[in-house]
């Protein structure tokens, strides 16, 4: 393996394993701060750790000229999606959140088709029926809108996953129609900052009555500057070193790491149907963003 593979590889696979574990660290968080504080503080956290590495790399002009459009389309990409994540964290496991993560790139690849015409080959629409599919055989385990002892019923929580990955779908593709040109760092922060106005009242109304543990503020720190801050660095790094399809293959492998640490520090349980409906989803997914192609190099 080659200096520049290598790099890229290692990349990768802590990327994957960073993001992994922000389902552990807003599970953590959110059973003392609640969904809504736990989202607006996590992208605050994130605002104040690239907000000055963006100034201190000379594009905070390119921030200012552009702030609101960066900023509106950071609600969806941010803002909405980790709400609903820690909103689903309490009643599913992180695994679970995970998997139903993994089909971000389906809802991106269905957001095209129907907004930007960007119609999918007959491959690619394969795979958007495999991994919806494989979305429907798991939603079916949790079809249940009883709330159990959380308060939250399964079925709830699944859809607000899937909303979740519908709000990064078209997040992605509106940034793709509007954002075209900006730097990839100005584009995070100002997601950010956009994210932070959203959810401040919000997270003011519901900002929990008795003051959340050292615990639950450790996990807030770490999800907002690791595995979004620093993530984000990552995430750009890679596209730039190895490639947009390679970047987005991570999303494949972040489930494996959230599975792992949700049963290493939560004690979850992982059942046989989880990980074959994890793989309906991955092989979908896979063929519907062309990184698997029948008959063809992958």
């Amino acid at each position: 393996m080659t200096a520049p593979a290598r790099r890229w590889a290692i990349d990768f696979v802590l990327l994957a394993a960073i993001w992994g574990a922000s389902f552990l660290f807003m599970r953590i968080a959110t059973v003392e701060f609640g969904p809504v504080a736990t989202a607006a503080l996590r992208v605050a956290i994130a605002t104040a750790f690239l907000l000055p590495i963006t100034l201190l790399r000379g594009q905070g002009a390119q921030l200012r000229a552009r702030w609101k459009g960066v900023a509106l389309i950071g609600v969806f990409n941010s803002g909405l999606p980790f709400l609903c994540f820690t909103f689903a964290l309490l009643s599913i496991t992180t695994g679970l959140s995970a998997i139903l993560n993994a089909t971000v790139p389906l809802f991106g690849a269905l957001v095209a088709w129907v907004w930007l015409k960007d119609k999918p080959p007959a491959a690619r629409l394969l795979g958007l029926a495999v991994g919806f599919a494989g979305v429907a055989m798991l939603a079916w385990d949790k079809a249940s809108f009883k709330p159990d002892a959380s308060g939250v019923a399964p079925g709830w929580a699944v859809l607000a996953c899937l909303l979740a990955c519908l709000s990064y779908g078209v997040s992605a593709n509106a940034a793709k129609r509007y954002l075209g040109g900006l730097p990839a760092l100005v584009t995070a922060t100002g997601s950010q900052i956009g994210a932070t106005l959203a959810l401040a009242l919000p997270a003011a109304w519901f900002w929990p009555a008795r003051m959340p543990g050292a615990h639950a503020w450790l996990a807030l720190i770490a999800v907002g500057v690791l595995c979004t801050g620093i993530a984000y660095i990552l995430y750009f790094r890679l596209i730039e070193q190895a490639g947009p399809a390679k970047a987005l293959a991570v999303t494949f492998v972040i489930p494996v790491f959230a599975v792992f640490y949700g049963v290493l520090f939560l004690g979850e349980h992982v059942t046989g149907w989880m990980l074959v409906c994890g793989a309906v989803i991955v092989c979908g997914t896979a063929l519907s963003t062309g990184l698997l192609k029948p008959g063809g190099k992958a």
